[in-house]
């Protein structure tokens, strides 16, 4: 969702939910072009310090020179030592793509993982990583760190607005509610029409894009179900996910 692109009516700004996954994937081993929207995901400091640890822990826990996560991530490698040093913001793109490649959800990279048996998440600390141009957001609200990777977001679109992204991690899984309005979701040429109350459960390691195409605002629910990371060294393999069925509800 996040998930943690492709190219999107939606903005998140200057960057720094791609790897060696297992989908397939014909872009250039290194892309500094924002993948989904240009936007920074926050202008908060202590959020990027956290990014920026989190991210040179992960290279360091997997033995990847910068070079190599630079080749699996498909970002530059000045993009990875400006990000490391907490000199740059990230966009949503990149730290979706730095997760495929860690095979983590956005959160672990966000925050450390916790132990209590409950963390409530105030409002004020649930980043907004999205905003649409029309004031549409997408507000990642908490999130699960390995073995059971996850996220929970939640997703309002102004009327004609469009989150749109690229595949995400092989194997990953992403389940809807729509709360208000219709929402379309459309993956690998497939669609879906969703009005409210309506869930979905559906491929996450393909191309999607959730829109809103109706005339008032659309709010959903997203959880993203991150499968356990490949070890440093291992092959991919192809994905598990079959396409969901796209009759339209009505």
């Amino acid at each position: 969702m996040s998930g943690m692109s492709s190219d999107s009516s939606g903005d998140v700004a200057e960057g720094v939910r791609e790897d060696d996954r297992s989908v397939a994937d014909d872009r250039p081993a290194v892309d500094d072009r924002p993948a989904v929207d240009d936007r920074s995901v926050t202008d908060d400091r202590s959020v990027m310090e956290a990014v920026a640890a989190r991210a040179r822990a992960l290279r360091k826990e997997r033995g990847w020179s910068l070079d190599a996560l630079a080749t699996r991530a498909h970002v530059s490698k000045g993009m990875l030592v400006a990000l490391e040093n907490a000199r740059s913001n990230p966009n949503l793109a990149t730290l979706i793509r730095l997760c495929d490649a860690f095979g983590v959800p956005v959160t672990d990279l966000l925050q450390q993982p916790a132990a209590p048996l409950l963390q409530p998440t105030p409002p004020g600390d649930q980043p907004v990583l999205w905003t649409g141009p029309d004031g549409g957001t997408g507000t990642l609200v908490t999130g699960a760190a390995q073995p059971a990777g996850g996220e929970l977001w939640h997703w309002r679109l102004a009327p004609g607005e469009e989150h749109r992204s690229e595949a995400h991690l092989a194997g990953t899984v992403e389940l809807l509610h729509v709360r208000r309005g219709t929402l379309t979701v459309t993956v690998g040429g497939q669609e879906a029409v969703l009005p409210a109350g309506h869930g979905l459960r559906m491929a996450g390691d393909r191309p999607h894009a959730y829109a809103n195409r109706g005339a008032s605002d659309v709010e959903y629910t997203g959880v993203v179900l991150v499968p356990p990371s490949m070890s440093p060294n291992s092959s991919p393999s192809a994905s598990p996910n079959a396409l969901p069925n796209a009759s339209p509800n009505s």
